[in-house]
């Protein structure tokens, strides 16, 4: 720890507490960290650094150099206007002998001062820092009241609810404890180690001794102290095994935030179980049991896997027995469930799907399944596909739930999909309907890959297409942050999908069939047009987080939404034209030209006007212009070269400008009035098909 003044002293706050679940655990540091800067900030406490740190046992603030009185403060209070303060000779009223006292200022110590509604009197006052031993207490209990959780539990006959059950509370200014008590709990100098290799009760006499002691007492507090000694440790068991790690992160952090004192151990299961897809092996190990797979040179799996011990290497061949015998049941209970689901081929477990309730209101797998065959075929249609891709994606989407009767996918649900190209691949279905299967579930998480095949993205497409139109069609839209059938992440895997592969599709025509395919379903709450309408907004707001974590300003984004994004692809290549432009040097004149354009014309109606009225120089130059103009940013158009159409609109901002500054558009002479306003309406709308040029701010960068 740094050097510290006598002014400052290190604060540590630990809220000990039953076991938390892993997956909670790194948000919940960085939400306590979040709001300690913010209420120390807001107490006027000054300190170097703040850390967070976490086990499954507790919860740590630590706070260097943190200051040792509160930082002085001038706080201004408003009083009575000038006015009512004051009479006619200048004498104070009662109004403001009243707000000195009330202040406890003397009256010479008012200053006046304008606002905005008029000269005011005005008591400064200057706070003194308290200790900051005396602000916290309260701020301690404030700190852990305020934080919250998605599954918080309540204890006892207590109305406070937490993570877990808080069973004790350390708090050290210095060497000075911090008194304070929280649902029943006091705080003091305990704290506990390793609930089975060190569970007495530690002192802790001060914060600097606090992570040795812990540590001495078999509890590394450092998150990432214990994510490197796993890593470690795992690679070089791994090389001692002449295997090799692949590197997943979620599963690192899981079992980081699952120990407090982690030792790497490798265990081993039967070869005999290599005979099984790769999957229905790594999914026990990893989903399950939390071990770490190993892999030869050529990334074969091998019967091995390393495994983390909450605790020292002492009896860990013992341990070691007990993981082994546990893997072993599960990997002979998915062998098992293997060879039974072979015994009938996929296709005949697709009546089967009648008897699985897919949504209470929207019927069953089957019929889900008959309504993605419709939109595939559709979907090909559009697309214009090879007869043999359209046969190829047919019988994938035939296949495509079947696997979720088997008996791998009723134990390992996590393997839908997976287990469906692997059945359908050992009961002869051709190798490309087998990998639709699999891919029509991609994307099932932020940043996992998008179907590679063209019968995958498109059975990928109709069965999201399905979800979204029908759940929507029943009501159940997500909400705030709840978004329980994921329909925000199949949207934008829809989308990413449309754009990746460039396909040139209508989404609400899209909509209206997957909507058709629902017709006679009594649990339907809203019609096509209420659907449709839900629909763009839920996909706009898509599109906007998409093209906002690429970069683009938000304006762009809302001025190409705003010109329509029924065709996704078309909506990408508008937007990177918008961006290119940003960067042309005629963009701030064309802009500015534009704007001035629109905001005369934008509640005129009609583009109509006479020739035979253009009566000034300049109106015939800009509608000579105007004529030229429209003919070329039509063939650009036509080409889909959206930078060509804007750079073409920009050559206007010089007869624009001319004629702003020679003619008068509201003229009193309301036929001429009207013709001229007709002339800008034409170049407001001259760039619709690409952007609504008046949402675009002028100023925000290039």
């Amino acid at each position: 720890m740094n050097q510290k003044s006598k002014d400052e002293r290190d604060f540590l706050l630990e809220i000990g507490m039953e076991e938390m679940p892993a997956r909670f655990l790194d948000s919940t540091c960085r939400q306590l960290k979040t709001k300690a800067q913010k209420f120390f900030q807001e107490q006027r406490l000054i300190y170097q650094e703040i850390f967070t740190f976490g086990t499954p046992r507790r919860l740590v603030l630590y706070i260097q150099a943190l200051a040792y009185f509160q930082k002085p403060d001038t706080q201004e209070v408003k009083g009575p206007t000038v006015k009512v303060a004051f009479d006619q000779d200048g004498k104070p009223t009662k109004a403001a002998l009243g707000f000195a006292k009330s202040q406890g200022v003397d009256l010479k110590d008012l200053t006046v001062k304008q606002a905005q509604t008029g000269t005011y009197l005005f008591a400064v006052k200057q706070i003194e820092g308290k200790p900051a031993r005396e602000v916290l207490p309260k701020l301690c209990i404030e700190l852990i009241s305020s934080l919250t959780f998605p599954k918080p539990m309540r204890w006892g006959n207590l109305e406070v609810r937490f993570i877990r059950p808080i069973r004790w509370l350390l708090a050290l200014y210095g060497k000075e404890v911090i008194p304070f008590s929280y649902v029943d709990v006091t705080s003091g100098q305990i704290s506990y180690g390793h609930r089975f290799l060190n569970p007495k009760p530690l002192k802790i006499s001060e914060p600097g001794e606090y992570f040795s002691k812990l540590e001495q007492a078999y509890v590394i507090v450092d998150q990432e102290k214990r994510r490197e000694k796993i890593w470690a440790e795992a690679q070089e068991i791994a090389l001692q095994e002449n295997s090799r790690l692949k590197v997943d992160e979620e599963l690192l952090t899981e079992v980081t935030n699952l120990v407090e004192y982690p030792t790497v151990f490798c265990g081993y299961f039967e070869p005999a179980f290599l005979h099984l897809p790769q999957e229905v092996i790594v999914t026990p190990l990893t989903v399950h049991q939390r071990y770490f797979p190993l892999y030869d040179t050529h990334g074969n799996l091998r019967p091995k896997f390393l495994a983390v011990n909450n605790g020292t290497k002492e009896n860990i061949a013992f341990v070691r027995a007990g993981n082994e015998k546990v893997l072993r049941a599960r990997l002979a209970d998915a062998s098992f469930f293997w060879e039974e689901d072979l015994k009938t081929p996929l296709a005949e477990k697709v009546e089967a799907l009648k008897k699985i309730v897919w949504q209470e209101n929207l019927g069953s797998v089957y019929e889900k399944t008959i309504r993605i065959e419709k939109l595939v075929k559709h979907i090909a249609g559009v697309l214009q596909t090879d007869p043999l891709v359209t046969r190829r994606t047919l019988r994938a989407a035939c296949l495509a739930k079947a696997d979720l009767v088997t008996n791998m996918v009723y134990e390992f649900p996590e393997l839908q999909g997976i287990m469906g190209r692997e059945y359908a691949l050992r009961t002869n279905e051709e190798t490309e309907v087998a990998q639709a299967i699999f891919e029509h579930y991609l994307p099932r998480f932020t940043g996992d890959a998008l179907p590679d095949t063209l019968p995958g993205c498109i059975l990928s497409l109709a069965d999201k297409l399905d979800s979204l139109t029908g759940f929507f069609a029943a009501g159940l839209k997500p909400s705030g942050s709840e978004d329980p059938y994921s329909l925000r992440r199949q949207a934008l895997g829809l989308c990413h999908l449309i754009m990746e592969r460039e396909f040139n599709l209508s989404l609400f025509d899209l909509i209206y069939q997957a909507y058709a395919g629902y017709q006679g379903k009594v649990g339907l709450k809203l019609t096509l047009p209420e659907v449709t309408a839900e629909l763009k907004d839920f996909f706009a707001q898509r599109l906007r987080n998409i093209f906002t974590e690429r970069g683009v300003s938000y304006d762009l984004i809302e001025a190409v939404l705003a010109a329509g994004f029924d065709d996704l692809t078309n909506c990408e290549h508008r937007i990177k034209a918008l961006v290119a432009f940003r960067q042309h040097a005629a963009f701030e004149k064309a802009i500015t030209a534009f704007h001035r354009a629109h905001n005369l014309s934008k509640k005129h109606q009609t583009t109509a006007f006479d020739l035979a009225l253009l009566n000034h120089p300049a109106e015939k130059e800009l509608y000579q212009s105007l004529v030229k103009v429209q003919e070329k940013a039509k063939e650009a158009q036509a080409k889909k070269d959206y930078l060509g159409v804007l750079l073409d609109i920009a050559v206007l901002e010089r007869p624009i400008s001319n004629f702003f500054d020679q003619v008068r558009v509201m003229t009193e002479e309301e036929e001429l009035r009207r013709n001229r306003l007709g002339i800008l309406k034409n170049i407001a709308s001259l760039a619709l098909p690409v952007a609504d040029l008046s949402k675009i701010v002028l100023g925000l960068g290039r």
